[in-house]
């Protein structure tokens, strides 16, 4: 390529322009985006339809999310480097057709990466994906053949360098694996069933898309095991049954986001063709999902992960010095580029199994996030409320951060956390909201969730991430976790007199764990009927409640939390509220006395101690 004219220039100038532009307004084409997504498709499928674009999963519900979980197709719920791919493929002959130049189509292909990053979320996976892509057409730009071995480690110095605790997020660590396992493996699994099938039309694409799934899906399995205790046993069968509708169904989901942005586009066109793709890939989970044995529970410690991923990287050296020896440069092996590339090949995998090691303890004391299942965490905050959730394969959840100066920030790092997946603020008290402000700067927050909270905690909010607003219907999830919001109504737009009465009160599920967090609304007031419960966390810092009785007759919890504050003024808990968990046979558990009260759970059973 020569060097770049001045209208080139222009353009790179106009596109940046553009990209920053819709950066600012991404939240507002994001909203425009996720509403199209849903016209003239059935709700099943609009709701996919936002996941695979947007990674907006919140929508979908609890028996679909677990057909694709149990599949090993729960990696099409989030936005990930396919999605950039996707879009780089689809623009390219959209330009072309327009007459543009190669170097006009790459520049307008980078802007479209800057623009779709944020509109996507920026997730760990996404940002990777980004910065790949970018360091790719930014290659073919320079006239030079891209490296994709360099440009994952750039990738990863990159996103390191902008928030370096993102390597501790499971979604950050599954990308790069599959990315090198593809970059590793895919080549000769390609050559391998190309031998078999033919290497012609259509065979290669078979050849192409099977190998790249098949080197993903193993160099994923390993983290897979040991950050969810089990492993799909369909998840090859899965993805390789998906694989023809996955990439159309991607398409037409990014052009309708796109003509969302246009005044009075017909999406509903583009998304009746959609739907039937959409369809089958959710039919394909449920095929592939259902059965008892499509998911084993596997226990896979440090040291078997460690030797997982030796051997996978012990393996795709020794393919590709084979391929190399059998091939027709066989002399090449010996090349100083040959040893070169070799020994970058095990650098990468050596790096990529130092980054990828999960700590499991720390200096000081502190204890990591849990390998497999979920650790609840009542923090000792004093007379207040702020419950850490740590599910295994996904962010940390805080609901309620307790009072100002109760030390929040000490207790997240004794317990390992370097950044949330989202704040749930229950209400607008200072026992529960009062500790925002110190995570403002000092920890990574996705973003805040509220019910009702006044005009200066919600400036607070928006200084520390992205807020939302939920009601009854709504839910927050990271990773198996759910928290929905059973109270209050979305009818009711404007609190109470009272806000404890008006606190968003969750039901929290992971697996078959359920557990009540009722923040400050007592069941008096609050009449819920969440089913049975493994766990109650008991209103108001264990108030004088007359709902109480029968609420625990209808949920019949066997243990319960109250979350206070030693020789507190207000006489909690009551000697009302006590008497009626012990007339239920509820065993409980208090902050004043016990410190914080730490919940471990796993698949069938759960633990509860105390570390105070």
């Amino acid at each position: 390529m020569g060097r770049p004219s001045l209208a080139a220039a222009l353009l790179v100038l106009g596109v940046g322009l553009l990209a920053l532009l819709a950066v600012e307004r991404a939240p507002e084409i994001r909203e425009r985006a996720s509403g199209a997504l849903g016209e003239g498709m059935p709700a099943r499928e609009a709701a996919l339809a936002r996941g695979f674009v947007l990674g907006e999963d919140e929508g979908i519900d609890a028996a679909t999310e677990e057909d694709f979980r149990r599949s090993g197709l729960a990696h099409l719920l989030a936005v990930s480097g396919q999605n950039v791919a996707l879009l780089a493929l689809l623009a390219m002959p959209v330009l072309a057709a327009f007459g543009l130049p190669l170097r006009t189509r790459l520049i307008w292909v980078l802007g479209l990466i800057a623009v779709y990053v944020p509109l996507a979320g920026a997730g760990p996976s996404i940002q990777r994906a980004g910065v790949m892509g970018a360091l790719n057409v930014l290659a073919l730009l320079a006239g030079r053949r891209a490296s994709r071995f360099h440009a994952l480690a750039v990738a990863a110095i990159v996103t390191l360098a902008i928030d370096p605790r993102i390597a501790a997020a499971v979604g950050w660590q599954l990308s790069f694996a599959a990315l090198l396992g593809i970059l590793l493996l895919a080549a000769p699994l390609r050559e391998a069933i190309g031998r078999r099938i033919g290497d012609g039309g259509w065979r290669r694409a078979v050849a192409e898309g099977a190998a790249m799934t098949v080197a993903a899906t193993v160099a994923t399995a390993p983290l897979i095991a040991f950050h969810f205790g089990e492993m799909s046993t369909t998840t090859l069968v899965a993805n390789l049954l998906a694989l023809p509708a996955v990439a159309p169904a991607m398409w037409l989901g990014m052009l309708a986001a796109a003509a969302a942005q246009v005044p009075g586009f017909p999406v509903e066109m583009v998304n009746a063709a959609n739907a039937p793709l959409l369809a089958y890939i959710a039919q394909v989970a449920e095929w592939c999902g259902r059965p008892s044995w499509a998911s084993v529970e596997v226990s896979l410690g440090p040291g078997g992960l460690a030797a997982s991923y030796g051997l996978i990287a012990v393996v795709a050296v020794a393919i590709r010095q084979r391929r190399i020896a059998d091939g027709p440069v066989a002399s090449a092996i010996w090349t100083p580029a040959a040893r070169r590339q070799k020994v970058l090949t095990v650098a990468l995998a050596l790096a990529a199994f130092a980054v990828l090691w999960p700590a499991g303890g720390g200096a000081d004391g502190v204890v990591g996030p849990p390998p497999a299942g979920l650790r609840v965490s009542v923090l000792d905050v004093g007379q207040g409320d702020a419950i850490l959730l740590q599910p295994a394969g996904g962010d940390a959840v805080l609901v309620d951060t307790g009072p100002p100066g109760a030390g929040l920030l000490t207790e997240l790092r004794d317990a390992g956390v370097g950044r949330l997946g989202a704040v749930v603020l229950t209400h607008d008290q200072s026992d529960h909201a009062g500790g925002l402000a110190e995570l403002a700067g000092a920890i990574a927050v996705e973003r805040v969730v509220y019910g009702f909270i006044g005009s200066r905690t919600l400036s607070i909010a928006t200084a520390v991430a992205p807020v939302r607003r939920v009601a009854a219907g709504g839910e927050v999830r990271s990773g198996a976790l759910r928290l929905e919001a059973l109270w209050p109504p979305a009818s009711l737009t404007v609190p109470g007199d009272d806000p404890n009465q008006t606190a968003l009160v969750l039901l929290l599920r992971w697996r078959d764990f359920t557990m009540l967090l009722s923040a400050d609304a007592e069941a008096e007031a609050t009449p819920l009927d969440p089913g049975q419960l493994d766990v109650l966390k008991v209103a108001h810092h264990g108030s004088e409640d007359a709902g109480l009785g029968g609420l625990l007759e209808r949920t019949r919890p066997p243990v319960a939390v109250v979350s206070v504050g030693d020789d507190n003024p207000y006489g909690h808990p009551t000697a009302a509220t006590l008497a009626t968990l012990a007339a239920h046979g509820v065993r409980t558990w208090r902050t004043d006395r016990d410190g914080t009260v730490v919940l471990e759970v796993r698949r069938g059973s759960f633990e509860v101690a105390a570390e105070g």
